[in-house]
């Protein structure tokens, strides 16, 4: 058994037209929901609700980077992401091909990366129709959201499309509404 942990960066500004879309920053929701999620996160692992993580990457963009940070914050804890280029704007079928290559010995690991490539990601391995959570999911994947995805392989070799559980699927205005959508 493996366990995948999809992290969908935190909200980012638009405040300087003249950044590139690597370098935005988040945004102060964006900051206060990593954290939260952080200490979801803590309060999971204490009660035995979510694996600790032996592997992390994440895309090198600064809203990912700064994700993690607010994640760690929260957490209390430091991730060591391996940042990985192919993750940033990637496809679905280049995520599923770059967590085909992670080393077999690591049990439980964090992708933390962007849509749309999460979202299709998550849809194409859990199956349609397998539950509320993938409905949820289906709908919208907000950024900071969490989904942990339960995968009955031995090897990450074995990753293919529908047959992956979604055990969590965490939103930050499901632990604070202040922050959910703006109305």
């Amino acid at each position: 058994m493996k366990t995948l942990t999809l992290l969908r960066h935190a909200k980012s500004g638009y405040d300087d037209p003249l950044l590139r879309d690597y370098e935005r920053p988040l945004n102060d929701r964006g900051r206060r929901a990593a954290i939260r999620i952080g200490q979801w996160l803590r309060a999971a692992q204490d009660k035995g609700d979510m694996p600790d993580f032996d592997y992390v990457t994440s895309s090198p963009a600064v809203r990912c980077r700064q994700t993690i940070e607010g994640v760690e914050t929260g957490l209390k804890a430091r991730l060591a992401p391996i940042y990985e280029k192919r993750i940033y704007l990637s496809s679905s079928a280049t995520l599923v091909e770059l967590i085909a290559g992670f080393s077999p010995d690591h049990d439980h690991a964090l992708l933390v990366g962007h849509n749309p490539g999460l979202e299709d990601l998550l849809l194409e391995l859990v199956p349609p129709r397998s539950g509320p959570l993938r409905d949820e999911a289906e709908m919208k994947y907000p950024t900071a959201t969490l989904a942990r995805l339960d995968l009955d392989i031995e090897r990450w070799a074995q990753v293919d499309g529908g047959h992956a559980t979604l055990a969590q699927f965490i939103r930050p205005r499901d632990l604070d509404p202040s922050l959910g959508p703006d109305e």
